[in-house]
Protein backbone atom coordinates (compact mmCIF):
# COMPACT_ATOMS: atom_id res chain seq x y z
CA UNK A 1 0.00 0.00 0.00
CA UNK A 2 1.45 3.33 -1.06
CA UNK A 3 2.02 5.94 1.62
CA UNK A 4 2.57 9.65 1.28
CA UNK A 5 4.56 11.68 3.77
CA UNK A 6 4.35 15.46 3.71
CA UNK A 7 6.52 17.89 5.63
CA UNK A 8 7.53 21.53 5.77
CA UNK A 9 4.38 23.35 6.75
CA UNK A 10 4.26 25.87 9.53
CA UNK A 11 3.83 29.49 10.53
CA UNK A 12 5.50 32.19 8.48
CA UNK A 13 5.27 35.96 8.26
CA UNK A 14 4.02 37.71 5.13
CA UNK A 15 6.80 37.91 2.58
CA UNK A 16 8.47 34.84 4.00
CA UNK A 17 9.26 31.48 2.43
CA UNK A 18 8.51 27.83 3.07
CA UNK A 19 9.53 24.61 1.40
CA UNK A 20 7.16 21.67 1.42
CA UNK A 21 8.22 18.11 0.71
CA UNK A 22 6.17 15.13 -0.38
CA UNK A 23 7.46 11.58 -0.61
CA UNK A 24 5.66 8.44 -1.69
CA UNK A 25 6.74 4.95 -0.72
CA UNK A 26 5.39 1.43 -0.83
CA UNK A 27 4.69 1.22 -4.54
CA UNK A 28 6.81 -0.48 -7.21
CA UNK A 29 4.98 1.29 -10.01
CA UNK A 30 5.87 4.32 -12.08
CA UNK A 31 5.01 7.73 -10.67
CA UNK A 32 3.17 9.66 -13.37
CA UNK A 33 2.95 12.98 -11.61
CA UNK A 34 3.24 14.67 -8.23
CA UNK A 35 1.66 17.86 -7.11
CA UNK A 36 0.16 20.07 -4.47
CA UNK A 37 -3.33 21.36 -3.89
CA UNK A 38 -4.55 23.56 -1.09
CA UNK A 39 -7.78 24.22 0.74
CA UNK A 40 -8.49 27.30 2.80
CA UNK A 41 -11.35 27.41 5.32
CA UNK A 42 -14.68 27.76 3.56
CA UNK A 43 -13.13 27.40 0.11
CA UNK A 44 -12.79 24.64 -2.45
CA UNK A 45 -9.58 22.74 -2.92
CA UNK A 46 -7.48 24.37 -5.62
CA UNK A 47 -4.40 23.59 -7.66
CA UNK A 48 -1.06 24.89 -6.47
CA UNK A 49 1.36 23.08 -8.76
CA UNK A 50 2.01 19.78 -10.49
CA UNK A 51 5.03 18.18 -12.15
CA UNK A 52 5.04 15.10 -14.38
CA UNK A 53 7.66 12.54 -15.35
CA UNK A 54 9.01 14.82 -18.05
CA UNK A 55 9.33 17.64 -15.50
CA UNK A 56 6.59 19.60 -17.19
CA UNK A 57 5.01 21.88 -14.61
CA UNK A 58 1.65 23.50 -14.14
CA UNK A 59 0.82 26.25 -11.63
CA UNK A 60 -2.36 27.64 -10.20
CA UNK A 61 -3.18 31.23 -11.04
CA UNK A 62 -2.96 32.32 -7.43
CA UNK A 63 0.68 31.30 -7.00
CA UNK A 64 2.31 31.86 -10.39
CA UNK A 65 5.66 33.58 -10.07
CA UNK A 66 5.92 32.87 -6.35
CA UNK A 67 6.04 29.08 -6.27
CA UNK A 68 8.36 26.52 -7.83
CA UNK A 69 7.76 22.79 -7.90
CA UNK A 70 10.61 20.34 -8.45
CA UNK A 71 11.04 16.62 -8.27
CA UNK A 72 13.69 14.08 -7.34
CA UNK A 73 12.59 11.01 -9.28
CA UNK A 74 15.19 8.79 -7.64
CA UNK A 75 13.63 9.52 -4.26
CA UNK A 76 10.01 9.74 -5.45
CA UNK A 77 9.90 13.11 -3.77
CA UNK A 78 8.49 16.46 -4.84
CA UNK A 79 9.36 19.84 -3.40
CA UNK A 80 7.32 23.01 -3.35
CA UNK A 81 9.30 26.17 -2.78
CA UNK A 82 6.99 29.03 -1.84
CA UNK A 83 8.25 32.60 -1.70
CA UNK A 84 6.68 35.98 -1.02
CA UNK A 85 3.95 34.32 0.97
CA UNK A 86 0.72 36.24 1.50
CA UNK A 87 -2.10 36.00 4.04
CA UNK A 88 -4.21 34.42 1.28
CA UNK A 89 -1.78 31.50 1.06
CA UNK A 90 -2.96 30.25 4.44
CA UNK A 91 -4.44 26.81 3.87
CA UNK A 92 -3.95 23.11 4.30
CA UNK A 93 -1.67 21.89 1.54
CA UNK A 94 -2.24 18.40 0.21
CA UNK A 95 0.19 16.32 -1.79
CA UNK A 96 -1.31 14.48 -4.76
CA UNK A 97 0.44 11.64 -6.57
CA UNK A 98 -0.58 9.71 -9.65
CA UNK A 99 0.74 6.17 -9.87
CA UNK A 100 0.61 4.06 -13.04
CA UNK A 101 -0.27 0.67 -11.60
CA UNK A 102 -1.96 0.55 -14.32
CA UNK A 103 -4.54 2.00 -14.47
CA UNK A 104 -3.71 5.37 -12.98
CA UNK A 105 -4.30 5.45 -9.24
CA UNK A 106 -4.39 8.71 -7.34
CA UNK A 107 -3.14 9.14 -3.79
CA UNK A 108 -3.56 12.04 -1.40
CA UNK A 109 -1.53 12.99 1.61
CA UNK A 110 -3.10 13.95 4.93
CA UNK A 111 -2.22 17.59 4.46
CA UNK A 112 0.14 20.03 6.08
CA UNK A 113 -0.92 23.39 7.48
CA UNK A 114 0.62 26.58 6.15
CA UNK A 115 -0.26 29.72 8.08
CA UNK A 116 0.84 33.17 6.99
CA UNK A 117 0.45 35.61 9.82
CA UNK A 118 2.18 38.61 11.32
Amino acid sequence: QAQIVESGGGLVQPGGSLRLSCSISGTPYMIAYMGWYRQAPGKQRELVATINRSSNTNYGDGVKGRVTISRDSAKDTAYLQMNSLEFEDTAVYYCNVGVLTPPLEEYWGQGTQVTVSS
